[in-house]
């Protein structure tokens, strides 16, 4: 009550000052005096009483106040529309309000544990921080808010949990989610090949049987589908349609597997799926074009799937179909000497840690700037130590000894109109010189390896052929087409030779008709196989350690064969690739990987398959990726055991899932 103390003090100064007032007139007229001070008794009588009622009102109002807020607190912790959970560090409930009876039909005794009313309850990894999350139970949804109750140090800590019911919410963005709209893409990416040799009538019957069962699948999912030509489908879904697509994992690709055409030719589908969000409708079909472009530079027979700014991959285990033309090659060649000639200054830079070929590709498109009398660089990163011997080579021939540049010399470029050249990859991350990409705009990209949901981005020109063995047999192709009067040297021809020597382990693995047409232009160009073989022998001390790792392999049902290589060596990524290549050599192996230990923070996979089996899907398992029959992940602060585990698991379960897939083929047929 100050403010009516204060009031009191205030009438007490004013008083005093009347009092000497009435002092000083008794001086003069003591009467009047006497008649004054009467008053001002009166006065101090009358203002004592006010004060002290007026304190008296202001104390009952002070006690209502205190009386209603008490009620209203109890009645907002009592009568809320969540329950107020207060519990200790075990999660045992310590204290709680009314409103939990609703929830849980009673309300708990102290000391109860809040998982036996909500098993879905999380208190540990929340323990003492602030936040909420949603958890299910019983066909009903709650949020929990949590945060710290604040306690002397000497108490036990308790956590404040409020929980309230959010049923009907989650039910709404549910539906809402459930009906958001989908767009797919389905293309016949091998469409050409399979109705190659086909009459009027056999090309009629295949396309209906395709038709036929996709019609069959988009009744069970209750999709709208139009075919906009003879090989693309647009479709249109519900994302409910989606989920049930999502887990029979896009069984329909296994079904029109199944029809043949009369050249004994599967029929595979791609498909580029992306689900509305807060796009435009032109986005979302610019995402779904995406998706498919993305699922035919992996090598088809797959589904891309967008969903959330993540992509998903499902199928992607048909082997890609080596094209019997090299229309492709030729349209690709003149433009990019058309690019070239454009150009002042042509750089050509390939993956990091660069290997044969690669660095025959590099040096096969360095010969068309060369052709064209251009300025060039080949771009090496700072570890490249399989192709060393190359590069002594090249020491000795004055043409290229300023070609050859590291990344760390690119610092200062004069050029106005220069382009960088990709071969090898198609990952940003993995070339030589990453800030190449973003110091030089106009990029060109050719590859054989799958497309990877990361790619280089707005790329002038990309040539992506996952059906082709390697590289250099790509750029090779180019060079047949290039120029009439381009001439490979040795050296040059021996590059590509060796690339291509190396990506199909000696024309055993991905070779088709192409390579062997590549491979003889090579040779009649000067490509030296002894040159070849010097290039490919290793020192004593590799020959051992690829000897102990094939020793440690183990081989496991359905022709799996997995090994380790825990010692760190600097040529230890060779070692586990010449280990994996090795082990597909035994008979009834269809899948070789081997682990190794690349640093002390790093753990490498190097995966092998004879093409019945598609090793990148399961490299990209670990972020990895590659060919279908070669790829390769690193993964950083892993335990080497830890991780060979769990690529036998992932490797296991594709082999069982393949095999079931062909028992279901051999049934339908």
């Amino acid at each position: 009550m100050p403010r009516n103390l204060s009031a009191w003090i205030d009438l007490t100064i004013h008083l005093l000052i009347m009092l000497v007032l009435i002092g000083i007139l008794s001086y003069y007229n003591q009467f009047i005096a006497a008649i004054a001070f009467v008053v001002w008794l009166c006065l101090a009588s009358f203002a004592r009483e006010r004060c002290s009622d007026r304190s008296r009102r202001f104390q009952r109002y002070c006690r209502n106040v205190v009386r209603n807020l008490n009620e209203m607190m109890n009645y907002a912790i009592e009568d809320l529309p969540q329950a107020i959970l207060i519990v200790n560090e075990e999660g045992r409930i310590q204290w709680c309000n009314d409103r939990i009876k609703e929830y849980a039909g009673e309300k708990p005794e102290q000391d109860t544990d809040a998982k036996d009313i909500w098993p879905g309850l999380i208190i540990g990894p929340v323990w003492g921080t602030v936040g909420e999350y949603v958890f299910a139970h019983e066909d009903h949804y709650y949020q929990v808010r949590y945060r710290p109750v604040p306690v002397p140090p000497h108490q036990q800590p308790l956590m404040a949990l409020y929980v309230q019911d959010i049923t009907s919410f989650e039910q709404l963005r549910n539906t809402f989610k459930s009906s958001r709209t989908v767009l797919v893409y389905i293309q016949i990416d091998n469409y050409d090949e399979v109705i190659q040799g086909q009459d009027e009538a056999e090309r009629t019957a295949l396309l209906l049987s395709v038709n036929q069962q996709l019609d069959a699948w988009m009744k069970s999912l209750g999709g709208f589908m139009r075919r906009v030509s003879d090989d693309l489908y647009i479709v249109i879904l519900e994302r409910q349609s989606l989920d049930k697509a999502i887990a029979g994992k896009f069984d329909i690709l296994d079904k029109v597997r199944q029809l043949q055409s009369t050249n004994r030719l599967p029929v595979t589908l791609s498909m580029g799926v992306a689900v509305a969000d807060t796009q435009s409708m032109a986005e979302l079909g610019a995402q779904a074009q995406a998706g498919l472009d993305l699922a035919l530079g992996r090598g088809g027979d797959q589904v891309a799937v967008q969903i959330g700014g993540k992509t998903q991959f499902f199928g992607g285990r048909a082997k890609a179909v080596e094209k019997h033309t090299r229309v492709k090659a030729r349209v690709v060649a003149h433009a990019i000497r058309e690019i070239m000639d454009g150009a002042d200054e042509i750089y050509v830079m390939g993956h990091h840690n660069e290997d044969f070929d690669c660095f025959g590709a590099a040096m096969g498109v360095a010969k068309m700037a060369r052709q064209l009398n251009k300025p060039v660089h080949l771009v090496l990163s700072d570890m490249n130590e399989g192709i060393d011997k190359f590069a002594d080579i090249m020491k000795d021939d004055e043409s290229y000894r300023h070609i050859i540049v590291r990344a760390n010399e690119l610092v200062n470029m004069t050029a106005l109109n220069p382009v960088l050249i990709v071969v090898d990859t198609h990952i940003p991350h993995l070339v030589a010189d990453p800030s190449l990409l973003e110091r030089i705009h106009r990029v060109i990209v050719i590859d054989h390896h799958r497309r990877s949901e990361h790619f280089v981005k707005n790329p002038l020109l990309v040539y992506i052929e996952p059906a082709s063995s390697s590289t250099s047999e790509l750029v090779t192709e180019l060079l047949m087409y290039f120029s009439e009067n381009l001439v490979l040297s040795r050296v040059e021809a021996t590059a590509l030779y060796s690339g291509i020597v190396v990506d199909t382990k000696n024309f055993a693995v991905q070779t088709g008709v192409r390579t062997f047409d590549a491979a003889a232009y090579l040779r009649r160009s000067g490509a030296d196989p002894v040159m070849v073989r010097h290039l490919f022998r290793t020192d004593y001390e590799t020959t051992v350690a690829l000897a102990r790792t094939k020793a440690r392999s183990e081989y496991y049902p359905g022709g799996l064969i997995v090994s380790t290589c825990p010692e760190i060596m600097s040529n230890g990524q060779v070692i586990a690739a010449q280990a994996a290549d090795s082990l597909l050599r035994i008979e009834n192996v269809c899948m070789s990987i081997v682990v190794f230990q690349l640093s002390e923070d790093t753990v490498g996979i190097s995966a092998r398959s004879t093409g019945d089996m598609n090793v990148q899907v399961i490299m990209e398992a670990f972020g990895g990726g590659g060919h279908q029959n070669v790829a390769g992940a690193q993964i950083k602060g892993a335990k080497l055991e830890d991780i060979k585990q769990q690529a036998i698991e992932i490797a296991r379960k594709y082999i069982e899932e393949s095999d079931k897939d062909e028992s279901n083929t051999s049934a339908g047929r």
